[in-house]
């Protein structure tokens, strides 16, 4: 009886650690462009930053007073005292700092796998004269782009150089990662799931974390990635995940009417 009673213990134990394992929460970016170059807001116009007192997430601008960024990015209430900088190279000043009205979280993000890592933040009214400012194209539904092709992704996050500054907008170029690579890659970490996209140099060197979260992942001006997540910044054969904007085009129309 005794050694029943462990063995259905042992078995529990088991069956919770596999659980647990299935269910791993996922890496949250480390905070840096690695491998990227300075840049002007001019040739990146849809780029905006986020900001308390200081830039912590990017967004990017798909119509007048609309914001696309990245659910896990406007957790928590303080987000309506937040400003979005809009029409600036640098994060402390430049273009104009313009007040959210209201937040859209998608309904289905779930802040412990990332997944659905998308929301529309409605502006406040601003004067748009004078500002450099454009808006980024959006995909079809469930359009897809052809592995191997080059993406930009920018933002100011963190550097791993002392002489790369975060004050000034930087991007980097890096390729669509396949969904099986990109699956068995983060095998350890739970699935990638349709929601989600990813690109990066198998060796490494090149991506967008932390600091730049939010941000565009764009191609010939459409928008088909938020910065989302993923294991250390720039590690090899660990590419960046990034938020599929064209499986969640249905919800940004109905949401936004755009």
């Amino acid at each position: 009886m005794e050694r029943t009673i462990l063995q259905l213990l042992l078995i529990g134990i088991l069956l919770a650690n596999l659980s647990l394992a299935a269910t791993v929460r996922r890496p949250r970016l480390d905070g840096r462009i690695v491998g990227g170059q300075e840049t002007n807001i001019k040739a990146i116009p849809y780029q905006v930053s986020l900001q308390r007192s200081y830039h912590f997430c990017g967004g990017s601008l798909i119509a007048q007073g609309w914001v696309l960024t990245a659910a896990h990015c406007t957790e928590g209430s303080a987000i309506l005292l937040s400003k979005v900088r809009i029409g600036s190279s640098r994060t402390a000043d430049g273009g104009v700092l313009v007040g959210i009205k209201r937040v859209h979280r998608h309904p289905k993000f779930d802040a412990y796998t990332i997944d659905f890592d998308f929301s529309l933040l409605e502006l406040e009214d601003y004067n748009a004269q004078n500002v450099t400012q454009a808006f980024v194209g959006l995909p079809d539904q469930d359009a897809d782009i052809a592995d191997g092709t080059p993406v930009l992704v920018s933002g100011w996050g963190n550097t791993q150089s002392a002489q790369e500054s975060t004050a000034v907008l930087r991007a980097v170029t890096v390729p669509k990662v396949s969904q099986s690579q990109c699956t068995e890659a983060y095998g350890s970490f739970g699935s990638i799931t349709d929601r989600m996209i990813c690109a990066g140099l198998p060796e490494g060197g090149k991506d967008a974390c932390q600091g730049d979260s939010g941000g565009p992942l764009a191609a010939d001006g459409i928008l088909w990635g938020v910065v989302s997540w993923g294991y250390g910044c720039a590690r090899p054969s660990y590419p960046g995940v990034y938020s599929r904007v064209a499986s969640v085009r249905n919800w940004i129309s109905s949401t936004s009417g755009i």
